[in-house]
């Protein structure tokens, strides 16, 4: 009798799991396990910001739930612990006398660290670690270059897979059954918020349901039940999060969709409703995680150091916490950035667009630290991911290979075209509805805040003169 563990990861999900389907296969038993690391949901930031928020905590609590009543219905269980898995899961394999455990690679140094920690706890006791891949599209040994040489313009990037390489099929559910150990086992309960010093705040507007079932249905809805992936080119320029594009990045994020999955329900739709921009664009911004991957395995590190990939020497920064406190809680005056702001503390979601303009104003109106921004991004969005959220901002900052230096937004003017009537604006700052619609915009007349003078309103944190003049 062979028997191993497969340790769920950022991957909560059966269907095209390939620890877990080639764990089946190669095993007479299995023993499914996840382990809450206590690091990523009690610890803090270097900046200090909770490591993980209600938001997506409550959202993996709930991914591990549905994960655990899944594989019930496969006539097995998941076993769950809190702890440090690189201590908690060599004693679960000590214990049943495992030969390997089975698990998707993850790229980033900490979840690197835990990898190399658990390889080596294994080791001493005989077993290893048998690794796979199941965050992208392609896979490394398709690709036509080797990781040391890839494209450092996602440009270039695109042009050298998209017609070349085939993005492999997803894998095909092949059992009804997992073989679990017939023997008594105390699986764990799944700890609460509470148990991480976390009260889910009854006014929470979390968008989202985590786990796998919620993320094929969301799948289903946008691409066949509602066909709004037609006018996906018109949902992404969207600021409500009802509205703006599918809503699926967080659970591409905690591994509860498979990307392949995804990249071939949108195939299948245009094979029947052809091909368009709208789908075009999905699929492009899929190839952008894969991107922003490839460029964390290639570059480590620096995509989360000041200078980035670029090596840029780090120009000198705002030293001003206020500014920064201004801008996490949405109060710097600028309307369009503090809705934006209230949205993301309010839900833990935050538009493409919105994103792009937060993180422009941070960098080049505040002249604050681009990490700090990515810091608290990290901290609050429930579809983290380190290597696409880190990516994003190594572009705004002007420090990505795949950017210029003079990287700027013009936020009033895509503001306008975003929300030109400005609900989203009136939405999340009531107390601004009956404000002139342009003075939301652009704040500034003669140099003065129209909206503290009249309403009371924060009046503006810094003084752009490109935005009073614009």
């Amino acid at each position: 009798m062979r028997r191993s563990i497969v340790w769920f990861r950022n991957d909560l999900r059966i269907h095209d799991n390939e620890a877990l389907f080639d764990a089946i296969s190669q095993n007479d038993e299995i023993i499914p396990v996840y382990v809450f690391d206590e690091r990523v949901f009690t610890s803090k930031t270097p900046f200090g910001f909770p490591k993980t928020s209600r938001f997506r905590t409550q959202f993996i609590i709930e991914s591990v739930e549905d994960l655990r009543e899944s594989l019930r219905s496969f006539n097995s269980d998941l076993l769950v612990r809190v702890g440090k898995p690189e201590e908690i899961i060599p004693q679960l394999a000590r214990a049943f006398k495992t030969s390997y455990v089975y698990c998707n690679r993850e790229r980033t140094q900490e979840e690197l660290d835990v990898q190399d920690a658990l390889e080596n706890e294994l080791w001493h006791i005989g077993q290893e670690i048998r690794y796979f891949r199941g965050k992208m599209l392609y896979y490394t040994a398709d690709l036509p270059f080797p990781i040391s040489h890839c494209p450092d313009s996602f440009s270039q990037f695109k042009k050298e897979l998209e017609k070349f390489i085939p993005v492999r099929k997803p894998l095909e559910l092949t059992f009804d059954e997992i073989h679990s150990p017939n023997e008594d086992i105390e699986m764990g309960e799944i700890p609460s918020m509470n148990d991480f010093g976390l009260v889910s705040d009854n006014e929470d507007l979390s968008y989202l349901k985590g786990g796998e079932k919620a993320a094929l249905d969301m799948l289903s809805e946008y691409v066949w039940d509602t066909d709004s992936i037609a006018n996906h080119q018109n949902n992404i320029k969207q600021l409500r999060a009802k509205e703006c594009s599918s809503k699926l990045s967080a659970y591409l994020s905690q591994g509860c969709l498979s990307p392949k999955k995804l990249y071939y329900e949108i195939k299948s739709y245009e094979e029947r409703h052809d091909k368009s921009k709208s789908t075009n664009m999905f699929l492009t911004e899929l190839m952008w995680r894969d991107f922003h991957r490839f460029m964390a395995k290639k570059h480590g590190n620096k995509i989360f150091k000041p200078a980035g990939i670029r090596d840029r020497e780090s120009p000198v920064y705002n030293d001003k916490p206020e500014l920064f406190e201004k801008w996490k809680s949405g109060k710097t005056g600028y309307p369009f950035i503090d809705a934006n702001m209230r949205e993301l503390n309010a839900t833990g979601f935050m538009s493409n667009i919105g994103r792009l303009c937060v993180a422009s104003f941070l960098v080049n109106e505040l002249k604050l630290n681009w990490i700090q921004g990515a810091e608290y991004f990290e901290s609050m969005l429930t579809d983290y991911d380190p290597c696409s959220n880190y990516g994003n901002w190594n572009i705004v900052a002007g420090v990505s290979l795949d950017t210029k230096d003079d990287f700027y937004i013009n936020i009033p003017n895509l503001a306008k075209r975003s929300d030109p009537k400005a609900r989203f604006i009136s939405n999340w700052i009531p107390e601004l509805k009956e404000a002139n619609v342009d003075n939301l915009f652009n704040p500034f007349e003669d140099g003065e805040s129209i909206l503290f003078q009249k309403y009371g309103y924060h009046p503006p944190c810094v003084y752009l003169k490109s935005w009073a003049e614009n």
